[in-house]
């Protein structure tokens, strides 16, 4: 476990953003965390994993950064109809996906390409096209900070809700999750999730309506493939804003200027508005601020068209916030953290 100094950051975030860390270290065992936390302590540590849902601000990080690499995927137990898998925190989200699909185990097919590490997975509550992770994650492990103590919790400690978790709260930054245990379906009792989006005109059209994990992870890397840039290509973040929730009292208000507004139930009292619906009806689309710009494609994706830096898309964010609160009345927040010298975080 190498300390190295003055490292470039651009290949260990989504944004491509050239930030420096001055002391970098590599976690590849288990072993590594205790180490790690008995020779620095825990409250100076910023740990790091696939970088896909950040935006580091500053162009020098002088904290110290270990990117998780730890890797594993173990059946811990196994019944007729599910099979539970730990996960080790460094393995890269889509790869584990694929790993269950080839293995015919159902849950998370709906949540392919999504970019990340396992680590990350339970701060944000990943999610997409209509399933979260806390509809299949029983068991979160993680060592907290200022004791070295290695805890395993359950699903409702982990006080999930739309993107959001204990560790993005009470527990943020005091914490560093280590694994997770998913509880997966077996051939034969999965229960497929095809209502959402586009995924089942998608199936009719491309897979003549063959529903199984396998048609279901293609379907959605196709859809996501066709609307979000790639970050290998054009630095991002995926969604940098969450799709806000309001009241249909507030939901009637926007409707009286803006009737076309995008809208879906969440409840008998609630509905969620399309973010990028908004940014789009305000011509958002059109915006830059230095190296900074919104896909032409998802309003929802702001990019590093060339050499931003993380002030340009931050400034960016805030206008659209601005402007969104001051046409719609909504207050949208970021999905993406934001990581100044005050932050340190696992993503």
């Amino acid at each position: 476990m190498k300390i190295n100094q003055f490292i470039s950051l651009k290949n260990y975030n989504s944004f491509q953003l050239n930030a420096q860390s001055h002391h970098f270290v590599e976690l590849h065992e288990r072993s590594d965390f205790k180490k790690l936390l008995d020779k620095h302590g825990g409250q100076s540590i910023f740990t790091l994993g696939g970088g896909s849902n950040i935006l580091l601000v500053e162009k020098e990080i002088s904290v110290l950064i270990a990117h998780i690499n730890t890797k594993g995927i173990q059946t811990v137990n196994e019944s007729d109809r599910n099979v539970q898998v730990k996960i080790e925190a460094g393995e890269i989200w889509d790869d584990v996906v694929q790993w269950t699909v080839e293995r015919g185990y159902g849950g998370i097919e709906n949540l392919t390409l999504i970019p990340g590490k396992i680590g990350a997975a339970p701060i944000q509550n990943i999610g997409a096209y209509g399933v979260e992770l806390k509809d299949t994650l029983i068991a979160c492990e993680f060592i907290d900070k200022s004791t070295g103590e290695l805890r395993e919790v359950d699903n409702a400690f982990c006080q999930f809700g739309y993107r959001d978790s204990i560790f993005k709260n009470e527990l943020r930054n005091k914490v560093i999750i280590t694994a997770i245990t998913l509880n997966l379906s077996k051939d034969g009792f999965h229960q497929y999730n095809t209502s959402y989006g586009a995924i089942s005109n998608h199936l009719l059209e491309n897979f003549s309506n063959e529903i199984n994990l396998t048609t279901i992870r293609e379907t959605v890397r196709q859809i996501r493939t066709s609307k979000l840039p790639d970050p290998k290509i054009i630095g991002n973040s995926g969604s940098f804003f969450k799709n806000p929730i309001v009241s249909q009292q507030q939901l009637k208000h926007i409707q009286e200027q803006f009737p076309d507004v995008v809208h879906f139930p969440v409840d008998k009292d609630k509905v969620k508005i399309a973010a990028g619906w908004m940014i789009e009806k305000l011509d958002g689309k059109k915006w830059t601020v230095g190296g900074a710009g919104v896909h032409h494609k998802q309003a929802l994706v702001l990019i590093n068209k060339k050499n931003a830096t993380g002030m340009d898309l931050l400034e960016l964010s805030k206008r659209i916030q601005s402007n969104v609160f001051e046409h719609f009345g909504v207050h949208l927040e970021t999905e993406v953290n934001i990581i100044d010298h005050k932050y340190t975080c696992q993503l």
